[in-house]
Order: structure tokens, then C-alpha cells, then sequence
């Protein structure tokens, strides 16, 4: 089993250090800056062996290059988009494996947010890093794919075992639960969660990552498909794309 470090950087981003004991080997997922997680590895006296990225945009990479130059990582990510990432030592695809440690990690492909986002599953350890894709009680805004890539992609990342953890890129949660209220207002799972995620805010603490059954259970990106979602949004009788499409623009406007 991988141990698993949250490290909050810049205003609202996360990355993440997963430590293999066995062998000492350590990855990053994602690097928007450097300077929060070459202090986290030092805190823990773990050495750095891999850079993984799961998409293109600056607030993911900005500090990759420096923190290759500061610990020799090899840097792993998407193929398809290669030109617009630091300089790939690995390039991969949908369904793409690599070890970090004794651990087999594979790669899904999730457009959507971008169209070369990927995110990595440690299927031993039952973790996956979404980053801007399924986040913490909703999803990656479109700015490059389209709601039904979106859809098929949190489809996907669904059908992961309930107890996997998923560790997304932001600090949104709050944000996301207020706007899921306002569709599933008697929904008891998500009124709970929106109690103890707002009270660990308050406490400064963050709310990531969390078990897919409670994205299950509250996330409205994932349960387009149900008839009181269609009802809420007003379209009883659509297809679940078009019922998510619904729900990603009305949060757009949130």
C-alpha cells in the first residue's frame, strides 16, 4: 500500500506525494509549484522519483521543470499532449502502466476539462487522481472537450471500486456542494457532507480526498442518469448527456 501525502499549493491547488515503503520510491501528482512539496519530501525524508501530470494548464506544471532540476525525477504524462508539457520522459496513453515503487499504476484517459487530461489508478492501494476531471462534488469545467467526452469520462472513473480514494486538484468542495444543494436540496448524504466539509474549512483543513461511494452518493455529475435529477433541471424525459450538459452550464453560472 502507497502512503499518501496531501499538499496544498498555491491559493486552491493540490498535489500529491504517494511513498512506496518498500522500496523508498516517491511520485508527485501534478507540480504547481515547487516549493510546498520539495518541503514536504524533506519533512518526511522521502526522495522524489517521479513527476506525474495529469493535464497541460499552468497551475498543474509551472513547477515541474524546477523540481525535476532540484531531485533528477522522471517526469510522466500524456502522449497526446506532449507539445504543451514539460519535456516528457515517458509518454502514455488510455491504459498505460508504470510502477512507483512495487506498485503498478494505469492510466485513464478523461477529456473534458482539457482534451489530453488523463488520471492515474493505483488499483492496490485503491487510489486515483482525477485532478480538474471528477473532482470533490463536481467536475473540471469544458474548456476544451464537450459534455458528452466529460460524461463518458466521470463514466468511467464510476465504475472504480467505491472505496477508491479520489484525489482531485482543487479546494472547491464547498463551492460544488452549495450548487449541488440547490438540485437535491432533501438529499441526506449531501447535506451531511456539506456540514462537515464546511466545518473542516473552518478548521483549515482540506477536503480531499474522498471515497468515490460519497461522490456516488452526492456528486450531481455522476448521478445524471437518476429520474429526480432530470426532474430538477426540468428535463425528465432527456439523456443523461444532455441532463449532465444541464447541470455543468447551470453551474457555470453559479
Amino acid at each position: 500500500m502507497l502512503d499518501l501525502v496531501t499538499v496544498p499549493c498555491l491559493a486552491d491547488n493540490y498535489a500529491y506525494l504517494i511513498h512506496d515503503r518498500e522500496t523508498g520510491h516517491t511520485a508527485v501528482i501534478d507540480v504547481p509549484e515547487a516549493g510546498p512539496i520539495i518541503a514536504a519530501l524533506s519533512a518526511h525524508q522521502w526522495r522524489l522519483t517521479d513527476i506525474l501530470i495529469t493535464h497541460h494548464h499552468d497551475d498543474h506544471i509551472q513547477g515541474v521543470d524546477a523540481l525535476r532540476a532540484e531531485t533528477g525525477a522522471m517526469v510522466l504524462g500524456a502522449a497526446a499532449d506532449a507539445h504543451r508539457l514539460p519535456r516528457l520522459d515517458l509518454a502514455l496513453t488510455e491504459g498505460s502502466t508504470f510502477p512507483v515503487g512495487a506498485e503498478t499504476g494505469r492510466v485513464i484517459d478523461v477529456p473534458g476539462h482539457t482534451l489530453g487530461h488523463i488520471a492515474f489508478f493505483f488499483p492496490d492501494s485503491r487510489l486515483c487522481f482525477t485532478a480538474d476531471s471528477l473532482m470533490a462534488g463536481g467536475c473540471g469545467r469544458l474548456f476544451e472537450g464537450t459534455a458528452r467526452q466529460m460524461h463518458a469520462s466521470l463514466q468511467k472513473l464510476s465504475q472504480l471500486p467505491p472505496d477508491t480514494l479520489i484525489c482531485s486538484g482543487h479546494e472547491y468542495t464547498a463551492s460544488n456542494l452549495r450548487f449541488a444543494l440547490t438540485l437535491e436540496p432533501e438529499n441526506t448524504q449531501l447535506i451531511s457532507r456539506a456540514v462537515t466539509v464546511a466545518e473542516r474549512r473552518a478548521q483549515g483543513f482540506p477536503t480531499v480526498p474522498v471515497p468515490l461511494a460519497d461522490e456516488l452518493a452526492t456528486n450531481p455529475y455522476l448521478r445524471a442518469h437518476l429520474p429526480a435529477l432530470k426532474t430538477a433541471v426540468g428535463l425528465p424525459d432527456a439523456d443523461d448527456v444532455m441532463v449532465f450538459a444541464e447541470i455543468r452550464a447551470r453551474k457555470d453560472k453559479f
